[in-house]
């Protein structure tokens, strides 16, 4: 393909590379007169493992250049993968303003060039930026239509400094974020010969990806920080604790508990993350990441307290009581501190939960229960036909198979509230809601 690259900063300058070593033939695009002299000369602009050789044998190929002019290189291509920076305000809001202007740039060229052309993404932009800026900017420079004269697409990268080029030929995964068919061919046709997963998906969800990414890695450097933190307070190696933690790729680095959904209860969790946090505390440690993974699981309890207030003061039935499917473990279960909630505002609530069964319940299990609701007796049906029936209010409180295939009998005059994401709901419009999606 024919490709321009515009901005020749890390992320630019190392897929120009790539690209052309693809067997592509790039145009790189920068108003730094130092690096498109860097690139025309076969040397490049950024310190990067083996970038300097990938570059002069491109260049020396007559595969990749550089130039100042964009119109030269809109004109010159067939797609054009915008790379350039989008720094942090002082806010903390993002920069955009190089991408609008770039935007603005090969909207003023495409006005002029009668075949159809590509303009993608690469630069990291948060979710609604191609909709509410990219697309915007490009039809009115251009005054021709997204879909009609052009497309537009998401391309995020995933390259570590340092290793790049590897990344590059080498990624965990391919994202590429499109509206249409033919957007989506033609950006995934970059990397044909690439040995990974390449995913097609809605633009918004490519732009939110890198985020998720970024800042999942983010929370594990200040996460493994902190349990650093509080070894060396206690006397152990972090470094061993962590190598140790690391080896459960079942569950520690793995997808479990890693899905949007309810909060998270039970004997386990809640009580041993408080109990890490008050060592902390009396260490005198200040421990911001870890301090602060109760009260946002209580802020989740919140949210879903608040979706089935948003529906009306009418009669709720929970389907679910356990804090997992499966069990009957009601400890620190957050759907009894959702029920306590909405007694107390006056709620008529029903509980049904086929594993739980109150002359089967004993020790701190029950306990707890008759210690968050006195009289739940009063509020447990056996059935799920009676659950049906109360309520006009559908929560389903945990993933038990019994509520995954109820969509049809819900009534006209029942709303739907899903903390756990029940799919077969969804296609009920206008009486479903999730907690999180």
């Amino acid at each position: 393909m024919k490709i321009s690259v515009f901005g020749l900063g890390y992320v630019g300058a190392v897929t120009s590379g790539c690209l052309s070593s693809f067997g592509h033939t790039v145009i790189g695009v920068d108003y730094s007169e130092t690096k498109v002299a860097l690139i025309n000369a076969g040397n490049s602009p950024v310190i990067e493992k083996n970038l300097d050789q990938v570059i002069a044998a491109a260049v020396a190929q007559g595969r990749l250049k550089a130039t100042h002019d964009a119109r030269e290189a809109v004109l010159g291509s067939d797609l054009s993968l915008i790379c350039v920076g989008t720094p942090s305000k002082k806010n903390g809001d993002l920069d955009t303003s190089a991408v609008k202007s770039v935007c603005a740039e090969i909207g003023e060229v495409l006005r002029d060039k009668s075949s159809w052309h590509t303009v993608v993404i690469r630069s990291t932009v948060l979710p609604g930026t191609i909709r509410d800026i990219v697309i915007p900017e490009l039809e009115r420079a251009s005054g021709k239509k997204l879909g009609v004269d052009f497309g537009v697409g998401s391309n995020p990268e995933f390259l570590r400094e340092g290793t790049a080029l590897d990344d590059f030929h080498h990624p965990p995964k391919t994202i590429v974020g499109a509206r249409d068919e033919r957007t989506g061919k033609e950006i995934a046709s970059l990397y044909d010969g690439i040995d990974a997963p390449l995913l097609v998906v809605p633009i918004e969800v490519a732009e939110m990806v890198k985020y998720s990414d970024n800042v999942w890695h983010a929370l594990k450097v200040a996460f493994a920080n902190e349990i650093g933190v509080i070894c060396k307070g206690v006397g152990i190696d972090g470094h061993q604790v962590m190598d140790i933690f690391c080896r459960d790729t079942k569950l520690n680095l793995s997808p479990y508990y890693l899905k949007p959904g309810f909060s998270f209860g039970g004997s386990c969790l809640p009580k041993d993350v408080r109990a890490l946090v008050h060592r902390a505390r009396s260490l005198d440690l200040d421990l911001p990441v870890l301090s602060s993974i109760l009260p946002s699981n209580e802020k989740q309890t919140t949210r879903g307290f608040d979706m089935i207030v948003q529906a009306g003061k009418r009669p709720v039935s929970i389907l679910g009581m356990s804090f997992k499917a499966g069990t009957d473990d009601l400890r620190e279960s957050p759907v009894l501190e959702l029920v306590e909630r909405l007694i107390g505002k006056g709620y008529d609530v029903r509980i049904f939960d086929r594993n739980v069964s109150l002359s089967k319940l004993v020790g701190a299990n029950r306990d707890y229960l008759f210690r968050m609701i006195p009289h739940v007796s009063s509020l447990l049906v056996e059935s799920l036909d009676e659950a049906l029936a109360h309520g006009e209010i559908i929560v389903i409180g945990n993933g038990d198979a019994e509520f995954h295939s109820l969509s049809e009998r819900i009534r006209p005059d029942q709303f739907v509230v899903d903390l756990v994401r029940v799919r077969d709901f969804r296609k009920l419009d206008g009486q479903y809601n999730g907690i999180s999606w």
